[in-house]
């Protein structure tokens, strides 16, 4: 085999939270790439001396292009995500876009800590039992989709995982989602709404199903409602996976 490329998760932002593994792949490259915020989250020291390769929002094409265009020139390169690469991240479109090339370039994927991981740590225990996370994003997916797949998962009593809930252009998506859940599930079920995890700007709010304050959701936020037995203990959202009903009777 040729040349290599890593698609790399930095994980929520925290460099505590970088792992051996991506830390290493960082290291070792001599080209990174990624959006320009997710590189800002590589740390100084770890840039230093590196090609840097990032563009803006909307670019995802063009940078997993240029990384597998260096990479096959004999850099080694690194495309880095947040949370993990395999997430709603970049490392099905390397795949993808690479498919031709894989008789001499090989791709690694480097898992990293991801935004439900982080979100549920902070928030307390809300994914002990079955979820369902859905994107909200309808620029790649049509919202009929988007809302089949909510209808099912709420349904289905799965805890749910938001991602990508809103942004400037997407602002009405999350209060149709939390309408379609309303339909089943009760008014005081916990919801639980992390921004930036891990990250200077961190915020941690709980709310009930009926009193979610959607104008406190930006683009970097993960949200995480319970099902019908996920409940409050203390300030911390837990959903039981079922172990006292079976052994302390």
């Amino acid at each position: 085999m040729g040349s290599s490329l890593k698609v790399v998760g930095l994980g929520p932002g925290d460099s505590a939270l970088l792992t051996p593994q991506a830390q290493k792949a960082i290291a070792d490259a001599d080209v990174i790439v990624g959006y320009t915020l997710y590189v800002d989250l590589v740390s100084d020291a770890l840039k230093e001396g590196k090609e840097i390769i990032s563009t803006g929002m909307m670019g995802e094409m063009a940078r997993c292009e240029k990384a597998i265009e260096v990479a096959r020139s004999g850099k080694n390169t690194v495309v880095v995500c947040s949370g993990d690469p395999g997430i709603y991240a970049m490392s099905g479109l390397i795949y993808e876009l690479a498919e031709e090339y894989l008789d001499t370039l090989e791709i690694e994927v480097v898992a990293g800590i991801p935004a439900l991981s982080a979100a549920s740590a902070l928030l307390g225990a809300p994914l002990m039992h079955d979820f369902a996370v859905i994107s909200l994003s309808d620029l790649l997916t049509e919202w009929d989709v988007i809302e089949k797949r909510l209808k099912a998962a709420a349904e289905a009593d799965f805890v749910i995982v938001l991602y990508n809930p809103k942004s400037k252009r997407r602002d009405w998506q999350i209060e149709k989602a939390l309408d379609i859940v309303r339909e089943v599930r009760s008014a005081d079920t916990p919801v639980g709404l992390v921004k930036s995890a891990y990250r200077n700007e961190q915020e941690v709010i709980v709310f009930s199903l009926n009193s979610f304050d959607i104008s406190q959701v930006n683009m970097l936020s993960t949200i995480i409602i319970g099902n019908s037995s996920t409940r409050m203990i203390g300030e911390n959202i837990v959903t039981p996976r079922g172990y006292l009903n079976k052994y302390r009777k």
